[in-house]
């Protein structure tokens, strides 16, 4: 048991655990449009565009342990993070509401979920993204 516990290095699964988090954040997403029937905004959309990726990306990465794709991972992360930053002051904040940038369809400050009064779709997203970019950082980049 003591040998177990001096082997175990968490850089080692950063990959795999990157992939679960963006796997749960592209099933989640689809569970609310296509089981719960919440249509995404336009924001939503970006935000699936920055993630779906990421579980292919990773799921690959994860297979070949090929630590150098984070180069490909942080940019979109980053990026997905940003626009769920946007998304979630747009709903939170009331002077962000006004700037409307959701023009067509579903209007981007609709929370369709707001559990505990601050967790919402792109709050759920945010974290998602968060953890992602947390891990790639900490991944120790092969040599």
């Amino acid at each position: 048991m003591e040998t177990l516990k001096r082997n175990f290095n968490l850089q080692d699964y950063t990959l795999y655990l990157a992939w679960i988090v963006s796997l749960a954040a592209t099933f989640g997403s689809l569970y609310f449009s296509e089981i719960k029937g919440y249509i995404p905004c336009e924001l939503c959309w970006y935000q699936r565009i920055a993630m779906y990726p990421l579980a292919i990306i990773l799921g690959i990465a994860a297979y070949d342990n090929n630590k150098n794709m984070k180069r490909i991972v942080l940019p979109l992360s980053i990026i997905g993070g940003c626009i769920s930053i946007f998304h979630y002051l747009e709903q939170k904040v009331p002077a962000m509401s006004a700037i409307k940038t959701c023009s067509k369809g579903v209007p981007c400050n609709v929370d369709y979920i707001n559990w505990l009064g601050f967790i919402t779709i792109p709050f759920l997203a945010l974290i998602a993204f968060c953890l992602i970019t947390l891990l790639m950082i900490y991944t120790k980049k092969d040599d």
